[in-house]
């Protein structure tokens, strides 16, 4: 069972969710060390598919619309899981996203769209 690697979108990039997320051995890629700094969702999107990476956002709305176009053009990513701004510290972030990484398959990532819950 592979586990869950993440992909943060520019909004959800805090150095202290990183660290929180890598101290614990998490795979974390950012748009900044991957060059994907100002790119468009829909190009961030194929950026985390194309790696088979989960894409983490607070960009609720574009990304709702993007995975409905994905499944109903018959397109896979690798999972999105979205989280209202600032809904959510930090360390509420961490443990969300860590019971997600412990909880579920990359395989059961696919296609799925997530509501992070805490």
């Amino acid at each position: 069972m592979a586990s869950i690697r993440w992909y943060l979108d520019e909004d959800t990039c805090a150095r202290a969710l990183i660290q929180g997320l890598r101290a614990r051995g998490v795979d974390v890629a950012t748009p900044l060390e991957t060059g994907m700094m100002a790119e468009p969702d829909q190009a961030q999107l194929e950026f985390a598919c194309a790696r088979r990476r989960v894409i983490y956002t607070f960009n609720v709305g574009d990304f709702c619309r993007l995975h409905a176009e994905y499944l109903e053009s018959g397109k896979t990513h690798a999972g999105i899981v979205v989280v209202p701004r600032q809904r959510y510290p930090i360390g509420i972030q961490v443990r969300g996203l860590l019971e997600l990484t412990s909880t579920r398959s990359a395989q059961e990532m696919v296609d799925n769209l997530v509501f992070l819950r805490v």
